[in-house]
């Protein structure tokens, strides 16, 4: 993985990171900050771990505030990202566009009777 969409999408791959994104998308936070939601469940070097993941994957930076390091949420990743999902996206709605078109034709064709058949029956 040495590209940084693998970096990215791996560190959103985990459900404690993505609620760090969370808490980060409403301003700065220290360690303590991002913690504590999750320390009966993980320690705190724990936690230190997934956010040098996030860090790696530079979604998450550190800035230096006196005695605080809060961390905060950089957004051009995840934009680059979202720009290669939507690519995407487009080809499975034109496809399913497609399924919709090929659907309805399926259905009229089922609705128009035949030459001598009634309700499924020749005369």
């Amino acid at each position: 993985m040495d590209d940084s969409l693998s970096r990215t999408f791996a560190a959103l791959a985990d459900p404690t990171r993505r609620a760090m994104l969370v808490r980060l998308s409403k301003g700065e936070a220290t360690v303590n900050d991002l913690a504590e939601p999750f320390l009966k469940e993980m320690s705190l070097p724990a936690v230190t771990k997934h956010l040098k993941v996030l860090e790696r994957a530079g979604l998450v930076t550190q800035s230096k505030d006196a005695q605080r390091r809060p961390r905060k949420l950089e957004g051009e990743r995840l934009k680059h990202a979202l720009d290669w999902i939507e690519q995407y996206r487009e080809i499975w709605e034109e496809s399913f566009d497609r399924l919709g078109e090929y659907l309805k034709t399926v259905q009229a064709a089922k609705k128009t009777p035949t030459k001598g058949k009634k309700n499924g029956r020749k005369r």
